[in-house]
């Protein structure tokens, strides 16, 4: 197809029909600056024309194994640090509230961040092949571009509109995807750790992925398309679940099964799944889950441990457990 706009990490191309496909080709599809910018152009690019929505997806050999960890530590302290991640956010947030569909086509190894932008989308037409996860825990990080605050939207949020739901449980599994870096084996699993919701669809032929992922824009397009409701959809369970989920972890560090610094991450992922140090269970908005998110995200970039897993991925590809 036409490309409609393109850097050297993304391009916008046209696949008829009044459908944009946002393709990525870095190296391993990782995220830099070129594809964050594109992000945001291509979601301006669609609701400022006359396109019916967008597909992101590619033909590389995964989705995108996550964010350029090497390219995002050297940039100018934690001011920028802050700023990088919230640049990502926000363009991940421009996704979401797009005005017209975008449906997001993961397949492969859809990791971090990676798999942060593939929930972003108003649907997702996963291939069955698709190996998704929250890794960043194994390079002493948290998720911090929207997967926590997408977890806790997904897992945690609806069965709390039940009355007197106990949050526990539905925290617990929340906590477990994302402190042991769990990655689903396929599509099918993927569903289960909340990566891909109840009405997305998983195709079997990645041939025909693209292919399905528009005709899902189009029918979106036809049935009047409309933008989620923004409000306080997201359920912070607040301190008294926190020391529940501390408590626990300390029990399985206790029993050897995570080391004193998976102990301290782990701690900081729960703090975050439990909307910090409220005094009681609230309704918040999504901004309050991604300002968390990135606050905690930021201090950990500085932990002298964190530095050590990232040097350690960087260099030897296996993850440090210091």
């Amino acid at each position: 197809g036409r490309v409609v706009r393109e850097n050297k990490g993304a391009s916008l191309i046209d696949l008829g029909d009044g459908v944009v496909c946002l393709e990525f080709h870095t190296k391993m599809n990782t995220l830099d600056e070129d594809i964050k910018n594109m992000l945001r152009e291509s979601v301006e690019e669609v609701e400022t024309k006359d396109w019916r929505g967008m597909v992101i997806g590619n033909e590389g050999a995964d989705f995108s194994v996550g964010a350029n960890i090497s390219g995002g530590l050297d940039a100018g302290g934690f001011s920028a640090i802050e700023r990088g991640v919230k640049e990502m956010q926000d363009a991940l947030m421009a996704v979401r509230f797009c005005s017209k569909p975008v449906v997001t086509a993961p397949f492969g190894r859809t990791l971090g961040g990676g798999c942060e932008v593939s929930m972003a989308g108003a649907r997702t037409a996963a291939a069955a092949e698709t190996y998704m996860g929250l890794v960043e825990v194994g390079v002493g990080l948290i998720p911090g571009a929207g997967g926590c605050k997408e977890i806790v939207r997904r897992i945690i949020s609806p069965p709390m509109q039940m009355p007197n739901a106990d949050p526990l449980p539905f925290l617990q599994q929340a906590l477990q995807t994302i402190a042991t870096a769990k990655v689903s084996t396929s599509a099918a699993e993927a569903r289960l750790s909340g990566f891909l919701n109840p009405g997305d669809e998983v195709v079997m032929n990645r041939d025909l992925q693209i292919g399905e992922a528009k005709r899902i824009v189009l029918d979106l397009a036809e049935a009047g398309y409309s933008v989620p409701a923004r409000g306080q959809n997201c359920y912070a369970a607040g301190r008294d679940a926190l020391a529940a989920l501390r408590a626990g972890l300390y029990v399985m560090q206790q029993g050897g099964y995570m080391s004193e610094y998976d102990l301290h991450v782990s701690g900081k992922v729960a703090y975050v799944l439990t909307g910090g140090e409220l005094s009681s269970g609230q309704w918040v908005d999504e901004q309050y889950f991604l300002d968390l998110e990135r606050e905690v995200f930021v201090s950990l970039c500085g932990e002298p441990k964190t530095l050590e897993r990232i040097k350690h991925m960087l260099t030897t590809g296996k993850p440090l457990r210091n």
